[in-house]
Order: structure tokens, then C-alpha cells, then sequence
């Protein structure tokens, strides 16, 4: 049964005040969301972060509903997720030197395809997943929680936006002024990129993900840098060079290996448990959805599938039969991405592309970028479901209407294809296509094994190992792909980040709680307010070369 709002008696969600700050933040978050996951190769979910926002900036309307300051929240964070489908497969085409080949049109097709088969299959599978369902969706009941138990006020508005501003300031001085290193204490180890980054984004990375996924981030680079690189080389066993890819396809399939975890583990016993129990209710079922989305126009619904199809075939050229798979793979896949964050909170948008990829280039299609259009397609659609099954798991803890979420989603969505694509066009044209990919400025960790997989494994007995380990750990409980994200990224990266888990650690015992709300705000400004000053100097570069 659906729970009430009778905290301020007010139970409107969708509104006009709502709606223009959910747009004003959708383009601040999708922008910066773009930025940390080229720059970071992770996107931490933003919803606790956008739900604190939302309730800050509302209440300084006199507004006090935490309907509208949800539905607010789910308007800003939904681009987020298309950001992080966009940024984790299409990077990948500009490192196997296709940059000619694919254009802000075509990363536009790709986008606007994934969002529209995301909101129809979610507006299909919310009653199940959200209402039927023994899911807990982590991430939506903490922004719940957020949104209940927060009296945020002034105190909370300044220092939100306080540590924004502040390592935005930061930022400015590092990247434009020059007054800041971007690394400190390097040292001159062969095949090691040892230091510490002169950033708070990845410090606040730190602090967010906590000291036990950190420890295994930190024991992954340990392993690669300093057992592989050094101790492989020091002992004759393959020189630098070698020992470097063996490093990169070991994490690659450390990174694959957690996603095929998530679907062993999680997803796959879900699926034949549901199948079994509801094999007989099949017809219940299909006339049960509930809710405001119940009411919308079948045919409407329809026409969004259809409008996916034709981008597909006819803006991107994937064959008749490529399509129908794409589509009907999409909707199976945002189901499995629904079950991975319902259980898990993880969502491996880029794992469930590389398996529709796979399956389209069994088909017989050859052309590698278009593989790459089509894992793009299917992690947007993941990506987004993954946010809107949280989202709709938060209305259904605060009463609030499903039919106005999911408008909501569709208008941040929608409105964060434009912008992600607006975005990485900016970066490359600020940069070039040659500053993604591994020991670049943008590393693109998940793009970049998208790639390996369409252009073929160097080391396959490496990839193999790491594919292998991955699933283990994972099934063991083990955060495979920390592990396997300490193995590819470059050392001074995890060698940063965990310095943020320490001061997470020391802030916990000095303040005596975990689940201080003061440390995640804090923490949350910072890495928005370098992802954002990030996508302002690309802007200011494009446009200073545009003018000059």
C-alpha cells in the first residue's frame, strides 16, 4: 500500500517552480556527470546529493513539500545516468581512431534511441519491480531517508554549495591559473604513475564509496603496479611495456567479469525464482500496472518504441534485423539493470552493452562503430532504468505519484541527451579524441574496454584470468570491480582516492556516526564543483578557439 506525505500536508509533485530548478540542475549535473566519468572511470549515483539540493533550493521558495522536492531531484538527476551510458561506450570509438566517423549527430541518435527504450520499459516494469517485488533499491530508500529525515535549512544550503564553490576556486587555481600542482610527491618509477592527484572530486570519490570497496580499489593497484609492473619486470619475466598490458586486459576482465557477476549472482536467480513463482499469473500481470502510469496512452508508449527503432535503422544503419534484436534485448537488459540496483546498488550499464554487442556482431554486422552505437543505445537505456526504478522506489516510500515521476524522468532525461552529447562534443573539440583512453587526460576506463572487446583482447590469457576472478569474487561478496578498477587505473588515482576513505574514516570516529549527513554534503559539492569548473574550462577553450 502506498504511503502518504503527511509530514507538511502538501502531496503536489510535479510543479512549475519544480520543474525549472530540476532543469537548471539537470544541465549542472549531467554536465559534470559527463566530466567525472570520462575523467574518474566511475559515476557515483548523485541522487542523495540532487534530493539535498532539490529540498534546499525549494525551501528557499517557501516550498516544503518532499513531493515536489522529489520529483525536483528526479528532473536533475536523471541525465546523469544517459551521461554515464554516452560516456562509458562511445569514447571508445575515438581510441580505435574512428573520430572522423562519428559526429554530435550520430552521439545524439545514440542517446535519444537508449532514453526512449529506458522510460518505456520502466513505465512497464515499475508495479513489479517497485510494489511486488522483495528489492530494495538501497540508493532510492537512502534518498528517501534524505528527504525525510533532513531539516535542511541555511546551515545545509551553505555548506552544500559552500564546498562547491570551494573546489571550484580550487579547481580554477590548479587548471587555469597555474597556481596549484595537479600532482604532488611524484616519483620517476618505471611503468608507475606514482603520486598523489591535486583534486577534491577524486578525494570526495574516496570519502563517498567508503573504506572497504577503497581497501580493494587500493589492493588492485598494489597488485598491478607494484607486483606485475615492478616485480614482473625486476625479475625477467616481460619488460614494461608487456607488463602494462597484461595489467590493462587483467582489469578489463576484472571490471567484465564483476558485471557478469551481477547477472550470475544477482539477476539470473531473481529471473527463474519470478518465472517460476509467477508463470501461471502472466495475464494478472499485464492488465495489474498500477499507479498514474496505468492511465498512459498504450499507444504512446508504442510510438516511443517505434520512434527508438527508426534512430536506430535509419540514423544510426543498423540493419532491420539488428534493430528488432536491439530493442527486444533492451527491454531484458534494463530489467536485469533493475535487478542489479534493486539488490546491489550497482549498476553495469556498460557490461549489459557489451553483451547486446556481442550478440548484434554474432548476427554478422562488422562495422565497429556501429557495435559502438549499439552498446551505447543499451547502457543509456540500463543507465537510465537503473535511476528510475531508485526514483520510483523513493515515491513509493514518500507517497508520492508514480505518473508525475515519471514525467519527471522523461524531462530529465530527455533534456540530458542534449546535454551529455553537448558536452563530450565540447571536450573533444577543446581537446582532441587522443585525450581518451588509459594514461590520457579523460581514461575512460569502461569505454576503453569496450573497445578492447570490438578491436580484439592483446592478452587474452590476462583478460581470461581477470574475467574469471571477477565473477568469483563477486559471487564471494567481494567488490570485484574495485579490484579490477585499482588494477587499470593509473596508480596516482588510487593512490588518492583512499586518502579520502581515511578522512572519511577519521571523520566518522570524531563525529561517532556513519551516516553523518554534514560529511556526504560536503563531500557531494566537491566532486560537483570540479566536475562542473571541469566542463567550464572546455567550454571557455572551445569557445577561445572558435573566436581566435
Amino acid at each position: 500500500m502506498k504511503s502518504t506525505d503527511v509530514r507538511d500536508g502538501q502531496n503536489a509533485g510535479l510543479s512549475p517552480l519544480g520543474i525549472a530548478i530540476g532543469v537548471v540542475g539537470c544541465v549542472i549535473i549531467t554536465a559534470s556527470s559527463v566530466y567525472t566519468a570520462l575523467k574518474m572511470g566511475a559515476l557515483p549515483w548523485p541522487t542523495i546529493f540532487t534530493s539535498i539540493s532539490a529540498l534546499v533550493l525549494l525551501r528557499a521558495f517557501g516550498r516544503r513539500s518532499l513531493n515536489e522536492a522529489n520529483v525536483t531531484q528526479i528532473i536533475m538527476s536523471a541525465g546523469s545516468m544517459v551521461a554515464g551510458g554516452l560516456a562509458f561506450t562511445i569514447p571508445g570509438i575515438w581510441m580505435l581512431g574512428y573520430a572522423n566517423e562519428v559526429s554530435w549527430v550520430q552521439m545524439l541518435l545514440v542517446a535519444l534511441s537508449g532514453t526512449l527504450l529506458g522510460l518505456v520499459a520502466t513505465a512497464l516494469i515499475r508495479k513489479r519491480m517497485v510494489e511486488e517485488s522483495d528489492l530494495e533499491f538501497p540508493i532510492g530508500m537512502a534518498a528517501a531517508e534524505t528527504l525525510t529525515a533532513s531539516q535542511a535549512g541555511g546551515k545545509t544550503g551553505a555548506k552544500l554549495f559552500g564546498s562547491m564553490a570551494f573546489a571550484g576556486l580550487w579547481s580554477v587555481a590548479r587548471d587555469v591559473l597555474g597556481w596549484l600542482p595537479p600532482m604532488f610527491l611524484s616519483l620517476p618509477i618505471p611503468g608507475v604513475a606514482f603520486g598523489i592527484y591535486n583534486s577534491p572530486m577524486l578525494l570526495s570519490v574516496g570519502f563517498l564509496v567508503g573504506g572497504t570497496a577503497m581497501a580493494f580499489w587500493f589492493g588492485g593497484a598494489l597488485l598491478s603496479n607494484f607486483g606485475i609492473v615492478m616485480g614482473g619486470t625486476a625479475m625477467g619475466l616481460w619488460d614494461t611495456a608487456t607488463a602494462q598490458g597484461i595489467v590493462q586486459c587483467l582489469g578489463m576482465g576484472l571490471m567484465m567479469g564483476s558485471g557478469i557477476g551481477v547477472v550470475v549472482r544477482d539477476i539470473v536467480p531473481r529471473i527463474v525464482k519470478h518465472f517460476r513463482s509467477r508463470q501461471n499469473k502472466a495475464a494478472e500481470q499485464a492488465s495489474s500496472e498500477a499507479g498514474g502510469l496505468r492511465r498512459m496512452d498504450a499507444g504512446a508508449l508504442g510510438l516511443m518504441v517505434a520512434a527508438a527503432a527508426l534512430l536506430a535503422c535509419f540514423g544510426l544503419g543498423l540493419s532491420p534485423l539488428a534493430t528488432i534484436v536491439v530493442v527486444a534485448l533492451g527491454f531484458v537488459t534494463t530489467i536485469m539493470s533493475a535487478q542489479s540496483v534493486g539488490q546491489t546498488g550497482i549498476d553495469p550499464m556498460e557490461i549489459f552493452g557489451l553483451i547486446v554487442l556481442l550478440a548484434i556482431a554474432a548476427l554478422g554486422e562488422s562495422s565497429q562503430v556501429k557495435l559502438f552505437y549499439v552498446a551505447g543505445i543499451i547502457a543509456v537505456a540500463c543507465g537510465l532504468g537503473g535511476d528510475v526504478m531508485s526514483d520510483f522506489k523513493t515515491g513509493q516510500i514518500l507517497g508520492t505519484n508514480p505518473r508525475e515521476m515519471w514525467i519527471g524522468q522523461a524531462i530529465g532525461a530527455l533534456l540530458g541527451t542534449v546535454i551529455s552529447v553537448a558536452v563530450m562534443a565540447a571536450l573533444v573539440s577543446a581537446y582532441g579524441t587522443g585525450a581518451f583512453g588509459p594514461g590520457q587526460m579523460f581514461v575512460s576506463a569502461q569505454a576503453s574496454v569496450v573497445a578492447t572487446m570490438v578491436s580484439g583482447i592483446p592478452s587474452i590469457p590476462s583478460f581470461v584470468i581477470g574475467l574469471v576472478a571477477g565473477i568469483v569474487l563477486y559471487c564471494l561478496g567481494l567488490p570485484s570491480m574495485m579490484v579490477g578498477l585499482g588494477v587499470y587505473l593509473p596508480f596516482y588515482m588510487s593512490l588518492t582516492a583512499p586518502i579520502g576513505a581515511l578522512v572519511k574514516l577519521v571523520y566518522d570516529r570524531v563525529r561517532k556516526s556513519k551516516n553523518d549527513e554534514d560529511g556526504i554534503v560536503i563531500a557531494s559539492g566537491l566532486l560537483g564543483g570540479e566536475s562542473i569548473v571541469g566542463v567550464i574550462v572546455a567550454l571557455v577553450t572551445v569557445v577561445s578557439g572558435l573566436m581566435g
